[in-house]
């Protein structure tokens, strides 16, 4: 990659293993890409591409044994995440990394009321008196659009719906002003209206704020409404990324082709018929020495069995800057 002089957040060669009774999982394989001031870079792949182990690697979220994240610069600015303190990783989350989980209900601790929650980094990140953080807490509410939000601030999580809870878990990561905020998959668990009105509510946030998000997700519907860039991830590594209009409409790897033909569409008045990919994704028992989507690829050939393919740039623009590919196979070629 080139210099990230221009990034927020600039990760290279991040390597995260779990160490089990089987042997070793190679759960994350040299990982590279930047994050810009007010971007919004969508990461997509089936489960278990190392989408949320990637990103919970990044701030030491992952418990340790059995994750040991063995490889890697993560820049923050021109500190390395993976060699500062502990002491200093837990002030830089909340502080300057926000993170948004997927449940919110086993995110906020039951027995502690909505606002204590959100008053807690306020008081330690930020040094508030109580009554500073209760004011700003109550800010916070309305601003991702919880009415009646100093009534609200005594309330406990069980009290409130799943699209007001994930509202919560917004709210505390943005409450110290983060440079970053990584959302994993926050509107899964939500039904399609409260969904989207989550998206619109980051939608919003993000012009007002002006932060750099990561958004960890699986469905390229909703990557397609928010994101500038994607980054695909399939077996622990990046296997493209492009700005957003681009990789939609020139995917090269194949599994990126894949993907978008299982999005559900209509054709005239009849559904078209929902295609899948066939077999699983691999469980990386040893850094890839082959491409990891072999077994499952249409167009693989000898090379992908003998060669991991790395990451190549497809146009003038440097790697991680345009848009790029790691895959032996080219669309051209099997034209031509």
């Amino acid at each position: 990659m080139p210099d990230g002089g221009d990034a927020v957040l600039d990760v290279r060669g991040l390597k995260t293993v779990f160490r089990t009774r089987g042997g070793e999982v190679h759960a994350v394989n040299s990982v590279s890409f930047h994050l810009k001031k007010g971007e919004l870079l969508g990461v997509v792949g089936e489960s278990g591409s190392g989408k949320s182990v990637t990103m919970m690697s990044l701030i030491g979220l992952l418990p340790s044994p059995p994750a040991d994240v063995r490889a890697g610069t993560v820049m923050l600015g021109n500190r390395d995440l993976l060699k500062i303190s502990p002491d200093e990783l837990r002030d830089v989350r909340g502080a300057k990394i926000g993170f948004v989980f997927q449940d919110p209900m086993t995110s906020l601790n039951p027995v502690f009321t909505v606002g204590s929650q959100i008053m807690e980094p306020l008081i330690r990140h930020l040094g508030l008196t109580k009554d500073q953080a209760r004011s700003r807490a109550i800010d916070l509410l309305e601003l991702v659009g919880i009415s009646d939000a100093a009534n609200r601030l005594q309330s406990f999580p069980h009290q409130y719906s799943g699209g007001m809870r994930q509202r919560v878990m917004i709210a505390i990561a943005l409450s110290c002003d983060p440079d970053v905020l990584i959302a994993d998959e926050p509107t899964t668990a939500l039904d399609v209206t409260i969904q989207a009105q989550i998206l619109e509510l980051v939608k919003g946030l993000r012009q007002k704020l002006g932060m750099a998000i990561i958004w960890i997700t699986h469905d390229l519907g909703v990557i397609a409404g928010i994101a500038d860039r994607v980054m695909v991830m399939y077996g622990g590594q990046v296997v493209e990324q492009a700005p957003v209009k681009e990789l939609f409409a020139h995917p090269q790897h194949p599994y990126t082709r894949a993907l978008l033909k299982t999005i559900p569409s209509l054709t005239g008045t009849r559904a078209a018929r929902l295609q899948v990919i066939e077999g699983q994704p691999p469980i990386m028992m040893a850094e890839p020495a082959s491409c990891p989507f072999c077994d499952r690829c249409a167009h693989v050939f000898d090379r992908c069995r003998r060669e991991n393919p790395v990451r190549r740039g497809i146009d003038t623009r440097p790697v991680g800057y345009g848009h790029d590919v790691a895959c032996h196979w080219t669309p051209e070629a099997a034209v031509a």
